[in-house]
């Protein structure tokens, strides 16, 4: 093990689960503390774990383009786009405001926190399940099936639920689409917007941390950066796909019990 191979480890841990509502962040912490030893200083960990995740946000915006870009023939249809942006940009304010004031106490008190990581996949591993049994036996059909119909109040609701994925461990994705289905949203529906609320999100955040960090970076710590986002934008790409289709036809329960065992594994290595 070097530093190189663990970058590459930690890169397609992200790209594989930035998406899914596993929490990545927690992720790779986990994989960092079982095989990172001191391959990596403290500081660029702290900021490698979140600028990689840019890498993977990408490719967010080269798969969607076609829903995201305005460049679009008709105004009728610039006009929808430019609502979509306005609501996405609504959704993120409150990651911006609360995550501007709360980096610097999250990154002391919870982005080492194995306990709190293992705690936050349980907790929010039972909150899909009994979501998802709630759904079933009373039949909840979603309020809210495209954009067009999504209010800015809405979008601004789900923006506080993406503020909870601040804690490691929570996900980003999950705590969004858990907001979004508890709001009227539709599964695939829910799961789009948490995708485009994650690009100006991650933009913020890499530069939060650049600007924090980044000038006490090596030329070596600034390549492992761009590799390791290189490597997450590929793997991300792929799943952003299975994701899409697994969501038309399955319930997020799986992914529920997935987090629950992850997390008992966790505390129980920690005794």
């Amino acid at each position: 093990m070097n530093a190189l191979i663990l970058v590459i480890i930690l890169a397609i841990v992200e790209g594989i689960t930035e998406f899914l509502p596993v929490s990545s962040t927690g992720h790779m912490i986990l994989v960092n503390k079982l095989i990172g030893g001191e391959y990596l200083s403290p500081t660029f960990t702290n900021s490698f774990l979140i600028i990689i995740q840019l890498g993977a946000i990408l490719s967010v915006v080269v798969y969607f383009w076609k829903d995201l870009t305005p460049f679009v023939g008709t105004k009728k249809k610039f006009v929808l786009r430019f609502r979509l942006w306005l609501k996405i940009v609504v959704g993120v304010l409150p990651a911006m405001v609360i995550g501007l004031f709360l980096d610097d106490i999250i990154d002391k008190y919870f982005m080492d926190n194995v306990t709190t990581i293992a705690i936050t996949l349980i907790v929010y591993g039972i909150i899909f399940i009994v979501i998802e049994v709630i759904y079933k036996i009373k039949n909840v059909k979603a309020r809210v099936r495209n954009f067009s119909n999504l209010k800015y109040s809405t979008a601004f609701l789900i923006g506080f639920f993406q503020c909870l994925a601040m804690i490691p461990g929570t996900s980003r994705s999950g705590a969004t689409i858990i907001g979004a289905l508890l709001l009227g949203l539709s599964r695939p529906l829910a799961a789009e917007f948490s995708f485009y609320l994650a690009i100006p999100t991650m933009f913020g955040a890499t530069a939060l941390k650049l600007l924090k960090n980044g000038l006490v970076f090596t030329e070596r710590e600034w390549a492992y950066l761009a590799l390791g986002s290189a490597i997450a934008f590929v793997v991300a790409y792929v799943v952003i796909k299975w994701f899409m289709d697994f969501i038309k036809k399955r319930s997020f329960a799986s992914f529920g019990l997935y987090r629950i065992i992850l997390g008992i594994i966790v505390l129980v290595l920690l005794r």
